[in-house]
């Protein structure tokens, strides 16, 4: 199966309770909507195991994929693009990695 895992950092003066507001109202249920997506999720990071220390990234995204074909099409959408610019208010050089199960 292929994925879509985002790291990120909020961008400096973005509000953490507006960003999760619109990430449950907005970006959660849109994805979800897409043909191309089985599941997405938000994770917001509390810590590192062990304790020791911050994790580099506040946020991660897990976009579990049915086709990486379709999703190559639906992110051309219009929703996706308004998303896309809704998020970029918010995150901080997010990466976007492509994976698949071993």
């Amino acid at each position: 199966m292929d994925c879509v895992v985002v790291l990120f950092n909020l961008k400096e003066g973005a509000d953490q309770a507006e960003y999760q507001a619109w990430a449950r109202r907005r970006d959660l249920v849109e994805v979800n909507r897409l043909p191309s997506v089985e599941r997405f999720r938000v994770l917001r990071s509390v810590g590192l195991l062990g304790g020791a220390g911050e994790p580099p990234f506040q946020y991660v995204e897990m976009i579990d994929l049915n086709s990486m074909e379709r999703f190559g099409e639906d992110i051309q959408s219009a929703v996706v693009a308004e998303l896309a610019k809704e998020f970029r208010q918010f995150a901080s050089d997010p990466v976007f990695i492509h994976c698949q199960d071993l």
